[in-house]
């Protein structure tokens, strides 16, 4: 009976919902009068806000009609989307602070240079960003209410607020995944709105609106700067170095409204204490806001400020406040949560509450956030020493520019060597390797980006726990070294052309230590071309040449010499390595006729994709092929696997998976028996295990006892288990196929399971090896390290006439790891050598 009472409250709350008429005064703040000039978003999107979810054309539509009749706002196209979407940001303050706003922005960023400068009459900067996850929908939908108001409310108040202040506004941080993610909300809107959290509308298909194109969470994505979305908004934020920053999300539908500053023992140790402490007093501008619509809300709990990459806690780290907020998620238009009805204009309201709360204590606390900034600076000097890092790679120089690359983003200064130097058993060349002077305004980013911790206040995160960036370029590192064997800044640091020697007659080798060198190869062997694989080391004439050398032959090819030169110059230009002839077969080693030398067969790869596979993992692998190799690769949707032809495929990817399908076990085990090459990642090593393609012994852990461990601790105590990503060190053989293009003997693995797999009695089926103290940098429990010490995270076996290869690690994780990308690659054309 009480189920029934309940279910009829709720529909007269949706029917009144339904029926009443939804307007502007329902989110705006009372007794503010506004320029009629200024078209409300109604006038122009054709609906009221919160009636449908906003798509991304008619959110940009908008904000360009905004820009057009209003003084206060102008608007940047900064760049597109993968999907070819505009990235715009509007500038939004008086029309007095427009006519000189670039005079603005050299003062603000004068005051994080020079300490003397007088801050009292500068403007505060404040950067707001809506919806980065794109099912997350209430924030840009909010950013059409803020964008009205900002433009047309009237009074001291706005005035005063303009003046002081210079918005950074950027109404879609993620315009592809809102896109996707609106279009499946509306389309799925019933007239009569259901609340049922069973309905349609609220379980949206794989892979969801939440990432980018090649689903990406770009909100991981503000230290690395992979994605074209973040490349532009870390180039504003760089030009601007906002004071505030907000980064606007949902969450689960039975939560309430969320603002930081979280769980501050969970707080990265390079932000200042007095970051949290100002984050605590902007805090009480929104619980005040809040509170006065009677919006439930929470703060110090669930979410932390660790990883350096999320929207929240970049700004800490370069002398600004980020702030996180979360709603509750309506998921859709409105739905029945342990708090009543949550309907979407609700949701609406809390982010837009949120955004005014936001500006209203920037612009009260101006001076003290400006202060603060000029002080960050000012205090780094006491990080900066008379040294630099240095950092490269001898045979890899792609790597090492990448690298570079993203350290030029962040507006670190970069320079030359001055000349080649060995230290130990590394040599460092000028032409492949960086210096980073450490007497620079950005030392604290530098030391944030480079960080190496092994000892953690808590022992839970909300995101990884390492992420340092040598180990995730795979690249030679050295700190503390000399300015004396530093050269010249780069202003822009540019990857070297490459080319051939000259002209051969008898064959080309190229060495597969470059970054690039599977695009070239698979351009080769797309073009016809007969290639073979180096099994051994040798030298010819005075090179020598290492494991997974790659042979092209001049004799018996579809090109003749003068075209196969030209073909494999153009290649080796463009991808920027270096591919040499030969004058002779005869070497100190194998000869190049060598039964050592192993045909590479031309590739057709496909990735499995859909429910039960994580959209992250596999939007990695396309995106690694597609963007990075030039290589297609087939989408292969779990849901018409029973209808696909598998023979066209020379080797298929599982990424990491929770559940598949039984016919896709039988029809792939038919597959590999027949001579396919299965890679899997993750958890469908297990599942690989468990359906007899693989013999795996995983190690299990004895069960923890918790002893004088409180009930409510009781989840502290069990995710203090888990290795939510840290960084471990293994031992590599170099002559096994799947290490091939690896100069040194380690390397180091980005982690985040607990699938451990016992190592092999025969050594020689052990390439990769966990070392006996393999923690590099990050958090894992004493339990699960000694787990992990000697097991092993790859294994190869046979299967018939085919091979299949496990990792228990993402070799791509998040695009930035390009260390470790070559791993799948030789899986893919070395894997049947394997």
């Amino acid at each position: 009976m009480k189920k029934k009472i309940t279910l009829l409250l709720f529909s007269v709350i949706l029917s009144s919902f339904a029926q009443s008429k939804l307007d502007l005064s329902y989110y705006l703040p009372k007794n503010v009068t506004y320029n009629k000039n200024i078209p409300t978003p109604k006038s122009v999107i054709g609906h009221e806000v919160g009636e449908w979810h906003i798509t991304h054309d008619k959110l940009i539509y908008y904000m360009k009609t905004l820009a057009k009749v209003s003084d206060r706002i102008v608007i940047e196209e900064r760049g597109k989307t993968y999907e070819d979407r505009p990235l715009i940001l509007l500038k939004i303050t008086s029309a007095k602070n427009h006519n000189r706003l670039e005079h603005i922005r050299k003062k603000h960023i004068e005051l994080t240079d020079n300490s003397t400068v007088d801050v009292s009459n500068l403007p505060v900067v404040v950067y707001q960003g809506f919806s980065i996850h794109g099912n997350e929908a209430s924030g840009s939908n909010a950013a059409l209410i803020a964008a009205y108001y900002l433009a047309a409310a009237q009074g001291n108040q706005i005035d005063d607020l303009l003046k002081n202040t210079v918005i950074l506004f950027d109404p879609s941080l993620n315009p592809d995944g809102l896109q996707r993610f609106s279009y499946w909300a509306n389309s799925n809107k019933s007239k009569n709105i259901n609340a049922d959290p069973n309905d349609r509308e609220y379980t949206e298909v794989w892979p969801r609106g939440r990432t980018n194109h090649y689903w990406f969470d770009m909100n991981r994505d503000w230290l690395p700067v992979q994605l074209p979305e973040s490349k532009v908004r870390i180039k504003t934020f760089h030009e601007w170095l906002p004071n505030v920053l907000t980064d606007h999300h949902e969450m689960g539908s039975n939560s309430t409204f969320f603002f930081q500053p979280g769980i501050q023992s969970r707080t990265h140790p390079l932000t200042p204490k007095l970051n949290q402490e100002l984050t605590k007093e902007i805090a009480k501008y929104h619980a005040k806001a809040l509170d006065k619509m009677g919006s439930l809300y929470y703060s110090e709990e669930n979410f932390d400020d660790f990883y350096y990459g999320k929207g929240s806690t970049f700004p800490d780290i370069n002398g600004g406040i980020g702030i996180l907020f979360e709603q509750g998620s309506s998921r859709g238009h409105a739905q029945e949560t342990d708090n009543g009805i949550l309907t979407f204009p609700f949701t609406i309201r809390n982010q837009f509450t949120a955004t005014l709360s936001t500006l209203e204590a920037a612009n009260k606390m101006r001076v003290k956030l400006l202060n603060y900034q000029q002080n960050f600076y000012k205090n780094s000097k006491s990080f900066e020493k008379d040294k630099a890092i240095i950092f490269g790679d001898e045979k890899d120089a792609a790597k090492a520019y990448k690298l570079a690359e993203v350290l030029h983003r962040h507006k670190v200064k970069v320079h030359k060597l001055k000349n080649d130097f060995k230290e130990g058993n590394i040599r460092f060349k000028k032409n492949s390797s960086y210096a980073v002077p450490l007497n620079q305004k950005n030392v604290r980013l530098i030391n944030a980006m480079f960080d190496v911790r092994k000892s953690f206040q808590d022992s839970l995160f909300y995101d990884v726990s390492a992420w340092t960036f040598n180990h995730a370029f795979g690249v030679d590192f050295l700190k503390d070294v000399s300015l004396s064997k530093v050269g010249d800044e780069i202003k822009k640091p540019v990857l070297q052309e490459g080319n051939i020697d000259f002209k051969s007659e008898v064959g080309y080798l190229m060495p597969w230590n470059e970054y690039y060198a599977p695009k070239v190869l698979n351009s080769i062997l797309n073009k016809g071309l007969r290639a073979k694989v180096a099994m051994k080391t040798f030298i010819n004439g005075k090179n020598t040449y290492d494991y997974g050398t790659i042979f092209i032959p001049v004799q018996n090819q579809e090109l003749n010499s003068k075209e196969l030169f030209e073909f494999l110059s153009e290649r080796a230009k463009d991808s920027h390595l270096n591919i040499f002839g030969v004058n002779t077969g005869l070497n100190d080693g194998i000869d190049l006729g060598s039964n050592n030398f192993r045909n590479i067969k031309k590739q057709k790869v496909a990735v499995l994709v859909g429910n039960g596979i994580s959209p992250s993992d596999a939007g990695e692998i396309w995106h690694l092929f597609d963007q990075r190799f030039d290589m297609r690769i087939t989408k292969l949707d779990v849901s018409n696997f029973k209808r696909t032809d598998l023979s066209k495929y020379s080797t298929i990817i599982i990424p990491n998976v929770s559940s598949l399908d039984n016919i896709v076990d039988s029809k792939l085990k038919e597959w590999t028996i027949n001579g396919g090459i299965l890679i899997g990642y993750k958890n469908a090593s297990r599942w690989l295990s468990n359906k007899k393609f693989i013999k795996l012994e995983f190690s299990s852990k004895k069960p923890l006892i918790a002893k004088k461990i409180k009930f409510e601790d009781r989840r502290l105590f069990s995710g203090a288990q888990v290795i939510g990503g840290a960084i471990f060190k293994a031992s590599l053989d170099r002559s096994h196929p799947v290490n091939f293009g690896y100069k040194n003997n380690s390397i180091a693995l980005f982690r985040n399971s607990t699938l451990f797999i016992k190592a092999d009695k025969n050594s020689f089926n052990n390439p990769i090896r966990y070392t006996n103290e393999p923690l590099l940098s990050g958090y894992i429990s004493k339990a699960n390290l000694e787990q992990l010490k000697e097991t092993v995270p790859f294994k190869a076996s046979q299967l018939g006439r085919g091979k299949v290869l496990v990792f228990t690690d993402n070799t791509n994780f998040r695009a930035f790891w390009f260390g470790t990308n070559k791993l799948l690659m030789n899986a893919v054309f070395f894997g049947d050598k394997m």
